[in-house]
């Protein structure tokens, strides 16, 4: 017999999280509905969920992006299917950035839910078995910067760099994610294990680590073409060099 498959329904409307309930466990699911921010990010503390189906317009003081945010950074390989009342095309960015699994918009009717739960999570067992090529290397290059993971070594067109730990933490994962744009909240976590209480208090930490780093790999830090910032979003990796020339896709 197959093991079941563990899912998390969060959504503040008690008969949509009735309606995926019965839906999902009739497909085998086994479900958990909580109805709050708050109370996603307790269950999402310490327990591990093969899926997530998450409302984005969640009331209380923790919204759906905040659990998208911690649910991908404590269990990474948990699918996420976001929904949403309103077909909001910046709250969908948003959701897609942080790398959602799939999407739906409501009213949504039970095959539509199969459906998405389907890809969701045959897409996250394939990304699973099938590491990508920056999973497998331990060196990373774009343009003239070059980063040895193992030996902990930076490099600028051959010129050893020196970096703090923060600061190579924080480069190497910018050039391992340069596909999509980073949060604040989600750097912050990176250089330093720590989960900010509001996005500003985020803003305030990441930007003096992104001002150093600039200096130290930037060829004008005042003009930024490795670290460029996204108004509203937060950080990239190289979206204003041109790809000629980069060394290699990482």
């Amino acid at each position: 017999m197959d093991k079941p498959i563990h899912t998390l329904i969060v959504d503040d409307e008690p008969g949509i999280c009735f309606f995926l309930k019965e839906t999902l466990e009739r497909a085998g699911h086994r479900v958990v509905t909580v109805h709050s921010g708050e109370d996603a990010l307790a269950r999402l503390r310490n327990t591990f969920f093969d899926l997530v189906l998450l409302d984005l317009h969640l009331g209380g003081q923790i919204d759906g992006i905040r659990v998208l945010e911690t649910a991908k950074w404590r269990w990474p390989e948990t699918a996420v299917i976001i929904l949403t009342a309103y077909g909001s095309l910046d709250t969908a960015l948003v959701a897609i950035r942080e790398g959602v699994d799939g999407y739906l918009l409501k009213p949504v009717g039970p095959a539509d839910v199969r459906g998405a739960v389907q890809k969701a999570l045959s897409r996250r067992t394939i990304n699973i078995s099938q590491p990508s090529r920056e999973e497998k290397e331990s060196v990373l290059h774009y343009g003239v910067l070059s980063l040895d993971i193992d030996k902990h070594l930076a490099t600028h067109d051959g010129h050893p760099l020196a970096l703090t730990p923060g600061e190579f933490q924080l480069l190497a994962y910018l050039m391992k994610h340069r596909q999509r744009a980073i949060t604040p909240r989600e750097l912050v976590r990176v250089v330093r294990e720590y989960e900010p209480d509001t996005e500003q208090e985020a803003r305030e930490i990441i930007k003096w680590y992104i001002h150093r780093l600039r200096q130290k790999i930037e060829p004008d830090p005042s003009n930024p073409q490795y670290i460029v910032n996204i108004r509203g979003v937060g950080y990239t990796f190289g979206r204003q060099m041109h790809p000629s020339s980069e060394k290699r896709e990482i």
